[in-house]
């Protein structure tokens, strides 16, 4: 099948020899400090710079990108896929780690039943038909951190295959229009993890720390589908809230527990696809979007300068902002797959299948998993959208922000204001602070009940619009104080004086007559400069709108 073209596929991207449409960034070449592969066996020590000629005629110099994905997510599981070692995050090295893990030998593996089970949970999330019958291989390569000589994985008879990712992200000039887009989902197979090696370049050793060795991995193929970093970004960041929501996984990059593998060519519209390159672990989806993005531009380069792109192993450098080779890439005859001969074939039933009076501890029901399937994100996208009225993209950005939506709820369950005021309070004024901290939603000064007793000041008009942020500033500092404090302590209540109001705006038209004759030959900014000074004299504690209201009816009075 024939890559689409980039441009297609990312708006305001056209992947050229020349600096075109608007993204001169993408054809710059290598960052400084990178260096760049010039022929097959050979490589520049210093920058290569890109040359950029005129601007080329029709269908010249255009270029398409083909990226698949290999998604490895940690399975959310109390123990290890094969053994009863429990697994925790950052827990001492080489703790939680049974004679199966090491690989002593007469140990054998267990299969846990959880892994299973989050496994078909993600394989139907993801439209996949889960195959009844999986086989376990080895798959052989030699490591430190790999005390057995294998990994156990499923090459040949995965426990889903076929399905299917839809995706969406924002584009146009204002972010306002939607793409949808679907990725296809090749397999998705059980593994076990490796160990984890640690470099001490300090005494020039290696130490090995094997409490990940064993831990269950859920590995998600995605076919070439995507043709540039935002869009492989924007999978994985679906995926990564499918498995948070089905609880098979955490899926916390920051922690390992996504791992991301990109595959990576170009090529010529209407000619045979390229020599793929593969980047390996990528662990966030700021920095997959970038090595992707760079990669492109990387082949493009190597091949516009007649350079050879090689079938190898990369890897993302985050601070220089490139790929840097890690070795030839492996063959799969390298790796030597048998069949795993210490574990049988992995039985599935469904309600036709499953055999009469079994015991439901001792086999998996496809059907009952199925049925207990959790609502998914796109689903609540929806919701979002319909029950608020928000717009698409405000419903995204409530999703991808971790803990945002639940806290955007809990304001909801407790305040008269409107939807769209909540929604534009949460994603502008609380996500604005927290991004300019780098704070979690978990870790935000102002709770929900705060922020909501504040929203139903304002919109019973107790104060302004500008005394509202004077009061959620007061609120971030975390003094303990609640909202109605804040307002009182500062005298930040509108007035309610109606009669003094109006002795104020008479006083404000009676000290500044140049204005109020502008107002009256139709300038119509000069009202708003009577507003300025009426609210000056309030300390900002009366409504413009009634001001407003006050001032054309004496001026046209």
């Amino acid at each position: 099948m024939a890559a689409p073209m980039l441009r297609l596929c990312c708006p305001g991207r056209r992947w050229a020899l020349a600096c075109i449409d608007g993204c001169s960034r993408h054809r710059r070449g290598a960052p400084n400090g990178c260096t760049s592969s010039r022929r097959r066996g050979q490589s520049s020590v210093a920058q290569q710079p890109f040359i950029t000629a005129q601007k080329p005629r029709k269908g010249e110099h255009e270029w398409a990108a083909v990226v698949g994905l290999e998604i490895h997510a940690q399975i959310s599981s109390k123990s290890k896929l094969f053994s009863g070692s429990q697994v925790h995050f950052a827990a001492p090295p080489n703790s939680l780690v049974s004679f199966f893990d090491a690989s002593l030998p007469g140990t054998l593996p267990v299969l846990n039943r959880r892994c299973v089970e989050a496994a078909v949970m993600t394989g139907l999330a993801l439209n996949c038909r889960i195959n009844k019958k999986s086989l376990f291989d080895r798959k052989h390569y030699f490591y430190a951190d790999l005390p057995a000589g294998y990994q156990i994985t499923q090459q040949r008879l995965p426990i889903a295959v076929n399905g299917s990712l839809v995706y969406s992200f924002c584009a146009g000039k204002n972010r306002s229009q939607v793409i949808n887009k679907t990725a296809r989902v090749k397999q998705i197979q059980l593994e076990q993890d490796s160990g984890k090696s640690l470099h001490d370049d300090l005494r020039s050793q290696t130490l090995i720390d094997l409490n990940r060795a064993g831990v269950g991995l859920l590995e998600v193929v995605l076919e070439p589908d995507m043709s540039c970093g935002e869009e492989a970004a924007t999978a994985v960041r679906e995926l990564q809230l499918i498995l948070q929501a089905l609880g098979t996984s955490q899926a916390n990059m920051a922690e390992g527990q996504l791992r991301v593998d990109a595959n990576i060519s170009v090529h010529h519209p209407g000619e045979p696809l390229g020599v793929r390159t593969e980047v390996k672990n990528l662990n966030s989806a700021r920095f997959l979007a970038k090595a992707i993005d760079y990669e492109i531009q990387r082949q493009i380069n190597e091949l516009e300068n007649g350079g050879e792109i090689l079938n190898e192993t990369r890897s993302f450098d985050s601070k220089l902002g490139c790929t840097i080779p890690m070795r030839d890439k492996e063959g799969k005859q390298d790796y030597r797959f048998m069949p795993e001969p210490n574990l049988p074939p992995l039985l599935l039933y469904d309600t036709e299948s499953l055999p009469a009076g079994a015991d439901p501890q001792q086999v998996i029901d496809i059907d009952r998993i199925r049925e207990q399937l959790p609502e998914l994100p796109s689903v609540t996208r929806e919701k979002l959208v319909q029950q608020y009225g928000m717009l698409p993209e405000h419903s995204f950005t409530l999703l991808n922000e971790v803990g945002l939506l639940e806290f955007f709820q809990n304001v909801m369950k407790e305040t008269r204001a409107e939807p769209k005021k909540v929604t534009s309070w949460v994603l502008n004024t609380l996500l604005g602070f927290l991004k300019q901290q780098n704070l979690a939603v978990s870790e935000s000064p102002v709770t929900p009940s705060a922020l909501a007793e504040l929203l139903n000041l304002l919109d019973r008009k107790a104060i302004s619009s500008s005394a509202a942020k004077q009061v959620f500033e007061e609120l971030w500092r975390n003094e303990g104080k609640t909202p109605a404090q804040i307002v009182s302590e500062k005298k930040l209540e509108l007035m309610q004086d109606q009669e003094a109001l109006e002795q104020l705006c008479h006083a404000v038209m009676e000290g500044h007559p140049q204005v109020v004759m502008d107002v009256k030959k139709g300038n119509p900014r000069a009202i708003n400069k009577l507003i300025g000074l009426v609210r000056k004299a309030t300390l900002s504690r009366a409504d413009p709108t009634v001001i407003k209201e006050i001032l054309e009816k004496k001026l046209a009075s």
